[in-house]
């Protein structure tokens, strides 16, 4: 896909935050709204590490996709579906579509409800990260204790960063 993305499956590795990520994102975000009809709106963001200036972070550029609350999500799970990606359902976050895209993954897709709980939660993260260089590096450094203790489990490191995910959410709610 591109140099600096890619992470091979069930690996946990972390690389330096890359300026290219942001133009990255435009890049991606311009070829799915090509993708979609033009009656078939969706809002997207830069989420995750990748949108986080200075944060080391997975080599996954994550996207968050939110669709109006009338439409109907399997349009939008075809469209994605033809455009490239790899549809894994709800992955056991209900409300919240999961795709990726890539070979090692390059790309994650979290579809949802725009403006919904999932929506807004992972907005707060984001933002409450980028306004505080106290809370990124808080962040950063459990992410990086997570990776040397998990490397070859993904699960284990996502479910580390869960409380300090939740605490953050829960300072900005």
């Amino acid at each position: 896909m591109t140099k600096s993305l890619g992470l091979e499956s069930g690996i946990v590795r972390l690389v330096p935050y890359d300026p290219a990520w942001p133009e990255l994102f435009v890049a991606e975000a311009a070829r799915i709204r090509g993708a979609l009809a033009m009656a078939m709106p969706i809002a997207l963001e830069h989420v995750g590490s990748t949108a986080l200036p200075g944060l080391a972070a997975k080599p996954v550029l994550d996207i968050l996709g939110g669709y109006p609350l009338a439409s109907d999500v399997r349009q939008y799970v075809e469209a994605l579906c033809a455009a490239g990606y790899v549809h894994r359902g709800e992955q056991g976050i209900p409300g919240r579509e999961f795709f990726r895209r890539g070979d090692p993954r390059c790309y994650h897709l979290h579809l949802a409800v725009e403006h919904g709980q999932f929506w807004r939660e992972h907005l707060a993260f984001r933002d409450a990260l980028r306004a505080s260089v106290e809370l990124r590096d808080a962040y950063a450094a459990l992410k990086e204790q997570l990776a040397r203790k998990f490397p070859n489990d993904r699960e284990a490191y996502i479910d580390g960063k869960t409380a300090f995910v939740r605490e953050v959410v829960g300072r900005r709610s």
